[in-house]
């Protein structure tokens, strides 16, 4: 079975056990400022992370709650077990698995899938599908007409660099703008062509390694701020249709 196979399946399965979570007793706690955890995120990556041990033992594992397993493998899974675990803890129905293959450094295949809608999106070298419909990014081409969304860092009520000015020009300059807490489906979102484009800093990489293929095998660009093809290293994102590309560097540009 091809990897993007098997994560599609342990995709799944993590779904599960988040979709049973989301109606039952959460026991929450805080990890840093206000991010939260819950014994969901730990039961998901876990049974992720056994799986991906079992069928590919030579690959490296770096995963959200436990960091990393070893990381000196061709091929790196890159593991979100619960993006949107606020959202989860509260009862917001957004939130879902996350998971990114890299092959010597950059992200050749995605899953992120959301087990409340049952809708998984993917991405290979043959495109980026929603189940088994081809996926593309949006016709906007104008700003003014762009639905974005973002994301703000949860270190925000003590740094400086808190994406509130960014906010504040994109709210003037596009069409409308959603924080919605899940930068993984956000991503997915840009895929769908359901957003137009998102911008985020301050994320770690199983935040963005998924959905960044999705978009881009959508047809759609991602990069740094600074307009650098994004890259795992990375801890901030513009990802867009492409269209809408240059308008929104411009913007964060002016912001800088």
């Amino acid at each position: 079975m091809k990897r993007i196979e098997f994560a599609k399946v342990v995709a799944r399965l993590a779904g599960t056990i988040l979709k049973d979570g989301y109606h039952s007793v959460k026991k929450i706690k805080h990890k840093a400022g206000r991010e939260l955890v819950t014994q969901y995120d730990i039961a998901s990556e876990n049974i992720i992370k056994e799986m991906v041990m079992l069928r590919f033992p030579e690959d490296a594992i770096i995963a959200e709650e436990t960091k990393s397993s070893f990381i000196s493998g061709e091929h790196i899974w890159i593991i979100d077990p619960l993006d949107g675990t606020n959202n989860f803890a509260h009862g917001f129905p957004f939130f879902c698995v996350s998971i990114g293959i890299a092959n010597r450094g950059s992200v050749v295949a995605g899953v992120i899938y959301d087990p409340l809608r049952d809708e998984m999106f993917w991405a290979d070298e043959t495109g980026a599908y929603l189940g088994d419909v081809r996926l593309h990014t949006s016709e906007t081409e104008d700003i003014s007409s762009a639905l974005l969304a973002t994301g703000f860092p949860y270190d925000m009520p003590a740094s400086e660099e808190d994406n509130l000015k960014h906010f504040a020009h994109f709210s003037k300059a596009a069409l409308g703008i959603r924080r919605a807490g899940s930068a993984a489906l956000d991503l997915a979102y840009v895929a769908a062509g359901r957003l137009d484009g998102f911008w985020e800093l301050k994320l770690k990489m199983w935040d963005m390694a998924a959905g960044s293929v999705i978009v881009e095998m959508a047809g759609g660009q991602t990069t740094t701020f600074t307009g650098k093809k994004w890259s795992i290293t990375s801890d901030r994102i513009v990802a867009s249709n492409g269209k809408i590309h240059r308008a929104m560097l411009k913007i964060i540009r002016g912001n800088q």
